[in-house]
């Protein structure tokens, strides 16, 4: 299979030509919106998600019958720190368990009739200690991109990336502090559980990183190469390959939002075509939807990962549609329009 991207230098190139929602199919989808048999605006947040949809899914009445949830699972050399509650081989473990059916992503996926895929990144082989080292050589990074942009399918209705690897809420709040500044504990939550003594070395943890790679995480794929892992590459190669075909994406929680995080600061607009499915209890996820322009759709206080979070929030997005395809207008329900 031919990979789209050889190169950062391809990556940058890519993130500098971002296809825009289509201005005509938006404006169709206010027309309709605006003759249906409601007080303008009665339905607030479900019509701008319809719009939202109409626009990159480029037709008036947009659909949600092709869903895909894609779930991306890495190692990482920096969970041999004890920065998580759970040993590294749990990563491995719960893709079996993704794959047997057994995890709530799996209940969501059937609930909502998505498609459901797990990319496992060379589990057997964790990322380099960025306490120390780059996490990944630019060779290993790009692979990763490349895994995730595989999954994104022209012909998809909505991507919902999710993730599972132990040690990546460190990951994430290292390349949060990279792309938008601040120091570990500005970033740094629980994760899995962790708290005390434990969350006081997660701290350490991450501001060694910082120390270590200095201005060179700067440039965001170079951070995302050395403080990230092979998930959070794979999940921005998803979220930029889903721009690229015109694919609205539902972001997740604090890790997924860190790898698309690189898109917004190698474009500005880099994430117009997502949403985000809600705000989870890491702490650093409220404040990193402030850097990237998202008010989330549900705040339920779940930190689950895997991309739960976003698939709850799959049934807004189903509500918002049914609504606007499924509703009469004034003149069909012989209705008086207000004066």
């Amino acid at each position: 299979m031919t990979q789209p991207f050889r190169d950062f230098a391809a990556i940058r190139a890519a993130a500098l030509s971002l296809p825009a929602p289509e201005a005509d199919a938006m404006s169709a989808a206010r027309a309709r919106d605006a003759q249906l048999t409601k007080p303008p605006g009665a339905l607030a947040r479900l019509e701008d998600c319809v719009f939202h949809l109409a626009g990159w899914q480029r037709r008036s009445i947009p659909q949600l019958e092709a869903i895909h949830i894609a779930i991306f699972a890495g190692n990482h050399g920096v969970a041999a720190r004890g920065v998580s509650a759970f040993p590294a081989d749990v990563t491995v473990q719960m893709v079996a368990n993704f794959e047997r059916g057994g995890a709530a992503i799996n209940q969501l996926a059937r609930l909502h009739g998505a498609n459901l895929s797990v990319a496992a990144l060379d589990l057997d082989r964790p990322t380099a200690d960025f306490t120390i080292a780059a996490a990944m050589t630019e060779a290993d990074c790009v692979a990763a991109i490349n895994a995730g942009a595989a999954v994104v399918s022209p012909s998809c209705d909505l991507l919902v990336p999710g993730e599972m690897g132990i040690g990546n809420t460190t990951a994430a709040a290292a390349l949060a502090a990279a792309l938008y500044g601040g120091n570990a504990a500005s970033w740094v939550g629980p994760g899995t559980g962790v708290n005390g003594d434990a969350l006081a070395n997660k701290v350490r943890v991450v501001d060694a990183a910082l120390g270590f790679h200095g201005a060179a995480i700067a440039d965001p794929l170079e951070a995302l190469r050395r403080v990230g892992g092979r998930e959070l590459a794979a999940l921005f190669g998803a979220v930029l390959m889903a721009r690229l075909e015109s694919v609205p994406v539902l972001l997740d929680g604090f890790v997924v939002g860190a790898a698309a995080g690189v898109l917004a600061r190698l474009s500005p607009a880099g994430l117009d075509h997502c949403l985000a499915g809600h705000v989870s209890a890491e702490p650093g996820h409220r404040r990193l939807l402030g850097e990237l322009g998202k008010t989330a759709l549900l705040d339920l206080g779940m930190r689950l990962g895997e991309g739960a979070g976003a698939a709850v929030a799959i049934g807004l997005l189903k509500a918002a549609v049914a609504c606007h395809a499924g509703m009469a207008t004034f003149a069909e329900a012989s209705v008086s329009q207000r004066s």
